[in-house]
């Protein structure tokens, strides 16, 4: 019997690896008996942030990712291949039915044991274990950890978007495109003029923050690949416009003839506010790049300065909450395990990647080898060359955890700088990341699935 305790992205993933493996698995939750400062529901797998897992193209670092999790056999992939909305070139979900599915998935599994408490006590010596309680342990188990380790926690601060119902959106205002025109119209674009950006980034400027619990805001840290809107705002007139507002490559064919030098330099819009979809039915939209920790009066108020959101209709508002995380190159080998403890290993956003995929990955690394442990066999490390493998081997051996300054570790989201180089240089970047990309599936490949458990997978 293995232990995972955790059921988000990677302890779902985990949970389901091993008992594929034909190891029972007994996957501990503590929600819904005990609710997380940001988690809504007590379904696995819940999202928290956005609903999107990041770009689908294999040419790109999330979309390579994504891609070796499903020739791996990955249920969290596979799942959200079948529940995804539309989002341009993006593998988004219908947070819902999402969840739901992989609740039921793990449930309903023969050897899998479903316990929904708080698992406050470190896995005893000796028991095999997958801590994948991510970057919201509860304070006991935290404190646990803190002890095992010897070392403080890492943290820092993120946030969430707020979701609007579709129906409040003026469409009238507001119009439908994908920038570049790439793929189908799958946003909703709110265009401003000058004079409605600068208004509205002094609201956002002036606006009453909540309270943060744990710390002082003065002493908060970031996550800088998920910036509260307010903080970016604070980073400079217009950062926001380099940033989730950038008008770039938006258009809407009200405004005239996008070939029209004249027309084009006129009606161009400033910035734009890009609204992703949240479910199958297009009922829900998301406020892209839009975390923040305002308070909820003040979301509404200063939301609704934006055009074609002037009536919206808040279905959630944004929140943040405290991250933790380990010093990894401190404590993990790149197959998951602790160093002073190889049968407790970790996954998932807990390890200090970044990003849904990323957990996923760490999720079915973690749970891969913690089958091979119960059934006395070695545990694996994927290649460098592959995305999976990158990202393990920077959490185990970054230098700055590793022989650098303590505490300096941070998180990190997928990326081909983590990629070993390329025997030939390639300048071109598309060329390149592709040669990244195949490379990386290549080297995978021993690893892979076969179609046929593939098919079952997926007609499972």
């Amino acid at each position: 019997m293995v232990l995972v305790v955790g059921a988000g992205l990677a302890g779902t993933e985990a949970a389901w690896q091993i008992a594929r493996a034909g190891v029972p698995v007994t996957l501990v939750e503590m929600r819904p008996v005990r609710r997380s400062p940001a988690h809504h529901s007590g379904e696995f797998a819940e999202l928290v942030c956005s609903n999107s897992f990041g770009a689908l193209s294999s040419d790109r670092a999330a979309g390579l990712l994504q891609e070796e999790l499903r020739r791996l056999g990955s249920l969290v992939i596979g799942t959200a291949d079948a529940h995804a909305v539309p989002a341009g070139g993006a593998l988004a979900v219908d947070r819902g039915r999402y969840s739901a599915a992989l609740t039921a998935a793990l449930e309903q599994h023969p050897l899998v044991t479903v316990e929904r408490r708080e698992h406050t006590q470190l896995p005893g010596q000796g028991e095999i274990a997958v801590l994948a309680t991510g970057p919201l342990t509860s304070e006991p188990l935290a404190e646990q950890l803190r002890a095992f380790t010897g070392r403080d926690d890492c943290h820092f601060f993120d946030a969430a978007s707020p979701i609007v119902e579709g129906e409040s959106i003026d469409l009238s205002v507001a119009f439908r495109a994908s920038r570049y025109d790439k793929g189908d119209a799958d946003y909703i674009n709110c265009p401003m003029d000058q004079g409605q950006y600068l208004a509205f980034r002094e609201a956002l400027l002036a606006a009453e923050q909540a309270e943060l619990k744990d710390f002082d805001k003065e002493s908060a840290s970031f996550f800088e690949g998920c910036l509260p809107i307010e903080e970016l705002a604070r980073r400079g007139e217009d950062t926001m416009r380099y940033g989730p507002l950038k008008p770039i490559g938006l258009w809407d064919p009200r405004w005239g003839d996008l070939n029209d030098r004249d027309v084009r330099r006129a009606k161009r819009a400033y910035a734009v506010v890009q609204l992703r979809q949240e479910d199958k039915d297009g009922r829900l939209w998301n406020l892209v790049g839009f975390q923040t920790n305002l308070k909820w009066g003040e979301q509404q108020r200063v939301l609704r300065l934006i055009p074609g959101l002037e009536n919206a209709s808040f279905v959630r508002f944004g929140v943040m909450h405290r991250n933790t995380f380990l010093e990894s190159p401190q404590l993990l080998d790149p197959t998951l395990q602790f160093r002073s403890r190889p049968t407790l290993l970790a996954a998932g956003q807990l390890t200090g990647t970044e990003g849904y995929a990323a957990a996923v990955a760490g999720g079915w690394l973690a749970g891969t080898n913690a089958a091979r442990l119960a059934l006395g066999q070695e545990p694996l490390q994927l290649p460098p060359t592959t995305m999976i493998g990158a990202l393990t081997h920077f959490v185990a051996e970054a230098p700055c955890g590793g022989g650098g300054k303590r505490g300096q570790f941070q998180p990190m989201p997928p990326n081909f700088g983590l990629l070993p180089e390329l025997e030939e240089r390639i300048r071109d970047k598309r060329r390149r990341y592709g040669a990244y990309r195949d490379r990386a599936l290549a080297d995978l490949a021993p690893f892979a699935m076969g179609a046929s458990e593939q098919a079952v997978l997926v007609a499972g």
